[in-house]
């Protein structure tokens, strides 16, 4: 049997995963892990200024490669700073690896510099955490890792190295290691006879598609399901893009803030629900009484405890989605095929004629620039082979509303946990994961400024994305959060730069700062420059293999549509009148819609 230290087995094991993309920053207790990828030369790694940015790099790599990114760092401090990236992880069955280095094994009791008990952190935010206390524990313990992260509902784990435990010695054979088998529930030919059988008892079925699908890598599945059947598919906002936006299947999302109108409406037409791999998130759902009411609901999860935990359906099934859809279109077929199975062409149609109606407006002249606008433009400046990189607050939703998404893995989002800070770093990782690709991320000015010093990654590993920033110099979504209570406190961003007079009181000056951290930059002011603007961005990313930033100059108090129910979402802004108020719209205004198939 060989015998090596057990980083060097560690990074074999990496590399025999799958898991050959690294984010972090090195640091003492770890430096033995560092020394053995630079022996090895199979692991890629990008160097961070702040370990949560390295995070939420590893997240948005494994989100848009559905392989497991790795984020390393060392001991005390590196560990804390990873936590809110495992959140945003396992709140989203992300699964991602986090490897810390630790103090020796002997001193772990006595308050040692940068010495804490990161496992017992960890937990609560992965789906397993441990520190190794033995050197023959370091293949088992990555074996298990590796496991638990790819069974049922995918998610992170953590695993701490002690110094010691790295530089010991142990006997290892990479050609005797395997991969531990995957578990995955698989619904059965009867589970999926009465999914069929209560689906098809409504005369308006429609399917809830959920991140689980793209998870199972099961969206040309979906697809088929919902062609066979002839009825209409609403994406969650982690499941956009399981279906063509341009899809005439496809109804628009649902929901009380990222929603379409003309999505609400053809849901709350419907009577039988299927939701595959989908939590009913309460962003989706608003009230339950409203969205429950008159209505059936099939529910197929990974997750058994996911069943019930926010209402109990009429039929709850255990499974992969991908297992799922299969043996449901298996069902479906042989319906189909002897004649039994309904027509719901005259449902499709309506749902798919309703995607001309209830257009929000997009097409302002305003300057400063309204935000529906940006939208507008981005729309036309950016391809179907995009992919959108977001957070959280009011342009995400407002993105979400009115951007269009077409393959999966094209929308990159930190759906449940949203923390700011989180899209820029997430974009260089799926720059990472996506080489050559088109992807622009979409941030406030606060979600920018949160982890700002990470575009210096993307210049020195010239990683070139575009970064629209809307900037309306305000906590945008927390200000009409705090309409309600009549105040307008603390949410205000915006101060008289004694640098840069140029920016006229909205604070700091993006620009600046983008180019003295090595990317480019363009400042936008008026709705006329913006398709310019992004033709600039797109070339100025091309030439220079660096993060652009487009600084887009709003309105500062826009409301974004949303509400506490379906069917009571407050409009606050113009609706299109006629289809030059919302041109990129998926069907224009009024007309009869003819999407694709």
């Amino acid at each position: 049997m060989p015998k090596m230290r057990a980083v060097d087995a560690i990074v074999l094991i990496l590399e025999k995963e799958g898991a050959t993309e690294a984010f972090g920053l090195p640091g003492a207790a770890i430096n033995p892990l560092y020394s053995a990828m630079k022996a090895h030369g199979g692991i890629r790694h990008t160097l961070h200024r702040h370990v949560e940015g390295a995070s939420h790099a590893a997240d948005g790599y494994s989100r848009a490669t559905g392989k497991i990114g790795l984020c390393l760092g060392t001991s005390g401090p590196a560990g804390t700073d990873m936590i809110t990236g495992l959140y945003a992880a396992i709140a989203d069955s992300i699964p991602m690896l986090c490897i810390t280095g630790q103090a020796p094994t002997s001193v772990l009791h006595k308050e040692d510099f940068q010495a804490v008990d990161i496992e017992s952190i960890a937990k609560p935010v992965t789906k397993y955490a441990s520190t190794v206390l033995e050197p023959g524990l370091v293949p088992g313990t990555f074996a298990k890792a590796f496991q638990i992260m790819r069974s049922g509902r995918p998610g992170p784990a953590l695993i701490d190295l002690p110094i010691n435990v790295q530089m010991a010695e142990i006997d290892f054979d990479i050609d005797a290691y395997e991969p531990l088998p995957v578990q995955q529930p698989q619904a059965t030919r009867g589970q999926a006879e009465k999914i069929v059988d209560l689906l098809l008892s409504g005369s308006k079925p429609i399917i809830i598609a959920g991140g689980g699908i793209i998870n199972a890598n099961a969206s040309e599945q979906l697809v088929q399901l919902a062609e066979e059947l002839n009825i209409p598919v609403s994406p969650t906002l982690m499941g956009w893009g399981v279906i063509p936006d341009d899809h005439r299947l496809q109804s628009g999302m649902v929901g009380i803030q990222t929603h379409t109108k003309y999505g609400n409406a053809s849901f709350l037409e419907s009577d039988v629900v299927l939701g595959l791999g989908n939590r009913w998130a309460n962003r989706h759902t608003g009230a339950l009484d409203t969205y429950r009411a008159g209505r059936k609901f099939i529910h197929v999860d990974i997750e058994a405890t996911q069943i019930g935990r926010v209402f109990s359906p009429d039929l709850g099934i255990v499974s992969d989605a991908k297992a799922a859809i299969e043996v449901i279109l298996e069902v479906v077929r042989e319906r189909k095929a002897a004649g039994t199975l309904p027509d719901y062409s005259a449902w499709a149609d309506e749902c798919t004629a309703r995607k001309s109606t209830g257009h929000r407006k997009t097409n302002f002249e305003n300057i400063p620039i309204k935000p529906q606008r940006v939208y507008q433009e981005m729309n036309a400046a950016f391809g179907q082979d995009t992919t959108y990189v977001s957070t959280i607050g009011l342009s995400q939703i407002a993105g979400a509303q009115m951007l269009h998404v077409y393959k999966p893995r094209n929308w990159i989002n930190a759906g449940q946990a949203g923390p700011l800070g989180w899209t820029g770093p997430a974009a260089l990782g799926v720059v990472r994961g996506k080489p050559g690709q088109k992807v622009v991320a979409l941030s406030g000015d606060y979600d920018f400024q949160f982890m700002i010093e990470e575009l210096a990654v993307g210049a020195q590993f010239k990683l070139p994305y575009i970064h629209v920033v809307v900037n309306n110099s305000y906590l945008g979504l927390i200000r009409q959060s705090q309409r309600p209570f009549e105040m307008d406190y603390h949410v205000s961003l915006g101060f008289d730069n004694i640098n840069s007079p140029e920016t006229n009181g909205y604070g700091v000056d993006h620009v600046k700062v983008a180019e003295g951290l090595g990317c480019k930059a363009v400042r936008i002011e008026d709705p006329s420059q913006l398709a310019d603007g992004f033709a600039k961005a797109g070339a100025l990313a091309a030439e220079h293999q660096v993060p652009v930033v487009v600084e887009v100059i709003l309105e500062k108090v826009t409301n974004i549509a949303m509400g506490a129910q379906l069917d009571a979402v407050n409009e606050f802004e113009d609706l299109a009148v006629e289809p030059d108020d919302a041109p990129t719209a998926l069907v224009p205004l009024g007309a009869a819609a003819t999407v694709g198939a």
